[in-house]
């Protein structure tokens, strides 16, 4: 027990499982609530608390991986079960029309929570604003 509660405290690493000092972790755990728009047995999709368009989720696996970068053979299973389900989770949010797709890896590129997450965004304004830089 004592080696478990050890291995939880280490810091975020690649592929540890659960990180009780990652943000996302913690929504998975429960112990941090969000506004769930989708869950399975292998993610969870929630309204981002910092929306950059009108439809904006994250979508997130329960297993923690810190980022693309970090991903090998072993994760092929969790990254298809993330890119299937970014469409069907687009249409149950209204977006017929098309959706954007975001993955940031690293912190130079704009990744805030080291815990690979999918933003899908959409329902953009006439403007033609994207709420990211193409």
């Amino acid at each position: 027990m004592r080696a478990y509660r050890a291995w939880l405290k280490k810091p975020a690493g690649p592929n540890r499982g659960f990180m009780t000092n990652c943000l996302f972790c913690r929504i998975v755990a429960g112990e941090i609530p969000a506004n769930k728009v989708y869950e399975d047995n292998q993610l969870i999709g929630f309204w981002d608390i910092a929306p950059k368009a009108p439809v904006h989720v994250l979508l997130i696996p329960k297993q923690h991986v810190s980022s693309l970068y970090h991903m090998d053979d072993s994760n092929q299973g969790l990254i298809q079960a993330m890119i299937v389900a970014a469409p069907v989770l687009a249409k149950q949010l209204g977006l017929s029309d098309g959706f954007r797709l975001i993955a940031n890896t690293g912190e130079a590129c704009g990744q805030t929570v080291h815990h690979v997450h999918f933003h899908i965004l959409g329902n953009f304004t006439d403007s033609g604003d994207t709420g990211f830089p193409a």
